[in-house]
């Protein structure tokens, strides 16, 4: 399977199209700047600062010999543009959830979240210590790319519903925000889901337009405002329980640097990744009980909608278990996944429920 056969069945050439009328990168007198496009509106809470620190950092640590120009979305291409501008070579990286682009390639899904996937914790151990990195690598290679982990919202919440979600049922017709796998699993339990960017999510649930969402966390769902619509909260998602983050650099872009600034980008992604899970697992608790003082009502689903989504999410991930990259990723995925879990519940989880119950 070649990169020329996955360009021919992306969403690639429609959008390569309308990027060719953007500016090339600025290159001058030995010094670059590179333009990172990226999925987020500016200063839209925790992901746009994993970019930003992205970005800040790589500039500070080649003391400006690469200045890196950050663009929101919607400043230079679109929210979920910012892959096809990057591979067209009309801007040199992004930053993004990569599961916004498994239109390109199914596999992307596991370097954001997979539903009933892998933790934050999880995701770095087999990011780092088995496949994961050498996978990313490979499916940059198709579309000329050179991508790393840049972020990491930990665990997500189940989102925001304008009445309780009490049986599977409940799900039928219901207008839910959602992106990726976790979307279609959802679709296949009867919801109508929709894939909106960050940015435009809150006026599409006060409108109207859609019943629920999923966002983030408490932290990042407070700065949004969504609490100003309902007040039904359920704080535990199957989606994404450790949702990467990611810093895509055009590859001929990446392999015409230097390699100490070749290095200062990865060192740059993976400080991003870990700077970035600790903003919001510091921001969460305190924001919960925030919320909860509003007057939100905090909730968790249910057995019965829990095994649901169970059902509906190997369902889906079923689906692309034709395509050998998906398929190689998935197993990789899965077995790193029982092998370092097994030692955090034995250890880590154990003592938790000690210091829990001493402590109170």
């Amino acid at each position: 399977m070649d990169r020329r056969s996955f360009l021919k069945t992306s969403a690639l050439g429609g959008s390569a199209a309308a990027a060719t009328a953007l500016a090339a990168p600025a290159y001058a007198q030995g010094k670059r700047t590179l333009t990172m496009v990226t999925s987020w509106g500016r200063g839209l809470a925790g992901v746009f600062d994993a970019a930003q620190r992205c970005a800040e950092t790589i500039t500070a640590m080649t003391d400006g010999d690469l200045t890196v120009e950050i663009k929101a979305a919607g400043e230079l291409v679109g929210a979920f543009e910012v892959f096809d501008a990057v591979t067209a070579g009309q801007a040199d990286m992004y930053h993004a959830a990569d599961y916004y682009f498994t239109g390109q390639h199914p596999g992307y899904q596991y370097f954001t979240a997979a539903p009933f996937g892998m933790t934050a914790q999880e995701l770095v151990n087999w990011y780092y210590h088995g496949e994961g990195m050498a996978m990313h690598d490979e499916l940059g290679e198709l579309f000329g790319l050179k991508s790393f982990l840049a972020g990491n919202t930990g665990a997500q919440a189940g989102g925001w519903y304008r009445k309780e979600i009490n049986s599977p049922e409940d799900f039928q017709g219901l207008k839910f925000r959602m992106p990726g796998m976790g979307g279609q699993a959802l679709g296949k339990m009867g919801a109508s889901v929709q894939n909106i960017p960050g940015a435009e999510v809150y006026q599409a649930l006060a409108s109207g337009a859609i019943d629920g969402t999923e966002w983030i966390g408490p932290w990042a769902d407070e700065k949004a405002g969504f609490f100003e619509i309902t007040k039904i909260y359920y704080t535990a998602g199957f989606h994404e329980p450790g949702a990467g983050l990611s810093l895509a650099t055009n590859r001929e872009v990446f392999d015409g640097l230097s390699p100490a600034h070749q290095k200062v980008i990865e060192i740059a992604a993976a400080e991003a990744h870990q700077w970035n899970l600790a903003q919001f697992l510091n921001n969460n608790g305190a924001a919960l009980q925030r919320l909860q003082a509003g007057g939100v009502k905090v909730l968790n689903f249910n057995d019965a909608v829990w095994d649901a989504m169970g059902v509906a999410a190997k369902a889906t991930l079923d689906e692309y278990m034709d395509d050998e990259i998906f398929a190689r990723i998935r197993a990789s995925v899965e077995k790193s996944m029982r092998e370092s879990s097994s030692w955090i519940d034995a250890s880590e989880g154990a003592y938790r429920k000690q210091r829990d119950r001493i402590l109170g």
